[in-house]
């Protein structure tokens, strides 16, 4: 809709992961060297983590497209909520192999008989798992268990793990020293500063054919980056909007009130208002407060009972509270 109005070839802020879109921050080229570097040792595990929409599944796509095919056979496995014997068949499947009604001893020989013939072929296997903070550890451990099919002289399987910080808790563990021995190189994807996230709209636009139309003023820049703390996906989710708006609207400058009014049509959308709640504490608290005190031992009795009540109510009025915080946060992310 807003393509074909500023004249774009293709929509700018599109969510999916386009390495045709690949931006080289300074974050995303450390990450890159530090994948390039793994890859060319040939053997182990390469461990990308970073928050969510950090760019870590565009980053391995554009190292992918400067791979030889006829070099590295890659594979890649998304759904990571499994038992370690669902997971044998995921990687079975991503390679293309039978797996339906496999046994666990049938997946392992048929695995290490593929990565076999890649050999042959002058191919090295390439598994990339994504979303590996849903790993269990035994997953990990069978994930670990798939180096250990090598020749004589070289591994037979390189596996590149991505996933979220907390991935990096698991990594740490101890039972996952074995692991952590065949890690060749590890690296956290953080977000972009501001100067960093104005390139990188601008990348975006000039990618899809941005002429100048629409421009950005220079608190337009600020206010996206204050909202959405660098993180690729958000300032595509924002900025997505904020042209669909100014087509909506026929603008062709953005000014920092525009991306407001656009951050504050997202919140009324997405974000649970918890004003009334507070205000209800607010009042229960004032209400405490001002109350005189009771003299008499009934009264004193009956005075006790109703601050047992009136607590249990704002114990779970800060319940309600917290929840309503926390899907807002979520939200957010």
């Amino acid at each position: 809709m807003y393509a074909s109005y500023y004249g774009f070839r293709v929509k700018p802020f599109q969510l999916k992961p386009d390495p045709g879109f690949f931006f080289a921050s300074k974050g995303h080229n450390r990450a890159m060297a530090y994948l390039e570097y793994g890859l060319s040792q040939g053997e182990g595990f390469i461990v990308i983590t970073g928050d969510v929409g950090a760019g870590k599944t565009t980053l391995v796509r554009n190292l992918f497209r400067k791979l030889e095919s006829g070099k590295i056979h890659a594979a890649q496995i998304v759904n990571t909520h499994l038992d370690s014997d669902d997971t044998l068949r995921m990687v079975a499947a991503a390679f293309g192999l039978p797996y339906e009604a496999a046994n666990k001893a049938a997946l392992l020989i048929g695995l290490e008989q593929f990565f076999r013939q890649c050999d042959k072929q002058g191919k090295r296997a390439l598994l990339v798992v994504d979303e590996a903070q849903n790993l269990s550890r035994r997953t990990v451990e069978e994930l670990r268990m798939l180096s250990n099919f090598q020749t004589d002289d070289k591994p037979l399987l390189q596996t590149f793990l991505l996933g979220q910080p907390e991935f990096r808790k698991t990594l740490l563990s101890g039972d996952m020293q074995q692991l952590r021995q065949r890690v060749t190189a590890t690296y956290h994807l953080g977000p972009m500063d501001l100067a960093e996230t104005q390139s990188y709209i601008e990348h975006r636009l000039t990618t899809a054919g941005w002429s100048g139309n629409p421009s950005f003023d220079e608190d337009a820049f600020a206010v996206i980056y204050a909202y959405t703390e660098g993180i690729p996906r958000r300032i595509n989710t924002l900025c997505d909007r904020l042209l669909l708006m100014g087509c909506l609207e026929q603008l062709n400058r953005f000014g920092g009130q525009e991306v407001s009014d656009v951050i504050r049509d997202i919140q009324q959308e997405f974000e649970v208002p918890i004003t009334a709640n507070v205000e209800d504490l607010q009042g229960t608290a004032s209400t405490l407060e001002t109350e005189e005190p009771l003299l008499h031992r009934e009264s004193v009795d009956q005075r006790l009972a109703e601050l047992e009540a009136s607590v249990v109510s704002t114990l779970e009025l800060l319940k309600q509270v917290l929840s309503l915080a926390s899907v807002n946060k979520n939200f957010k992310e």
